[in-house]
């Protein structure tokens, strides 16, 4: 089971404090740091300083990091055309080595759209899978010829499809808990499919779904990795866990019924609930990045018992 570091930046954090967080995620044995792509913050919270740009984030964390994997839950294709977002993907896979993964979704938060311009438009789903032909096909071109695409929503000619990523294929993630278009999608373009916040029952259900469309698009089901993503609040006592829930504005009970939470031995224990339906990734959603000690908790008490 690979443990991956997820951040909420724009719930408020600098790119110093995100620099921060993943030298120690990058130091305590982590798999790789993801971030989401929002511009607003969500619920009862200042947001300051304000927004990070993902993508510029991801750039400046491409130099200053060596072995973790960085990417994406998910990017948003309302926020970018889908060209300019497969150069500014491949641009950061060269400057971090080939260490790149894309998350890619509809984008789905209204409020933000409308507080930075930013078109919202009805037809998301449709517009995401051109985006994904568009990228990925943008990618696979080979070097010295052209790509064309003409679709509902994005046309291309004549492009010439540069640069190219550092890796012969940046992994492209898809999600959700859509029950038969996500699927479908995740079997044509995806080589990582993520639950968020779901419960083992309603993962299992989706993994299937999943599952069953990689094999009728004529693909093995373990082509597909399969992950979720969880928040995670973990302490060494009980007293310990509640400051750390309230911390973050939550309630024990809640976490531990919807997320990671409570003892190391039961935080184990409910990750191999996840592995048993066959989840291969959690991305552990890490909503204090001032506790680095909440990190060496789970990286000496929580990943070392997965191994």
């Amino acid at each position: 089971m690979d443990l991956r570091i997820f951040t909420e930046p724009q719930q408020g954090a600098s790119y110093d404090t995100l620099l921060t967080v993943a030298k120690a995620t990058e130091d305590l044995g982590f798999d790789a740091f993801f971030r989401s792509d929002h511009y607003l913050r969500m619920g009862d919270v200042d947001g300051l300083p304000g927004p990070t740009d993902a993508w510029i984030t991801l750039a400046g964390l491409a130099r200053e990091t060596r072995r973790i994997r960085l990417g994406t839950l998910m990017t948003a294709a309302t926020f970018r055309l889908p060209g300019v977002l497969a150069i500014q993907v491949a641009q950061v896979d060269q400057m971090s080595g080939g260490r790149v993964e894309l998350g890619l979704g509809a984008g789905w938060y209204e409020a933000e759209h409308k507080a930075y311009g930013i078109p919202f438009p009805k037809e998301k789903f449709a517009r995401l899978e051109e985006q994904l032909a568009i990228v990925t096909g943008l990618w696979a071109t080979e070097t010295g010829k052209t790509f064309d695409f003409r679709g509902r929503y994005y046309e291309l000619s004549g492009s010439p499809a540069l640069p190219k990523p550092a890796q012969a294929k940046v992994p492209v993630l898809i999600g959700g808990l859509g029950a038969t278009r996500t699927p479908r999608l995740a079997a044509q373009y995806a080589d990582e499919f993520n639950i968020p916040f779901a419960s083992v029952e309603n993962s299992r259900q989706q993994f299937g779904r999943v599952r069953a469309a990689a094999e009728k698009a004529g693909r093995s089901a373990d082509d597909l990795t399969c992950s979720n993503a969880l928040v995670v609040c973990v302490g060494r006592d009980d007293a310990e866990v509640a400051r750390r829930a309230a911390a973050i504005g939550r309630e024990v009970d809640e976490l531990k019924a919807n997320g990671l939470a409570g003892s190391p031995a039961e935080v184990v224990d409910k990750i191999g609930r996840y592995a048993e339906i066959g989840s291969q990734r959690i991305y552990l959603q890490i909503l204090d990045l001032s506790d680095l000690d909440h990190l060496e908790l789970i990286s000496s008490q929580v990943m070392s018992q997965l191994s």
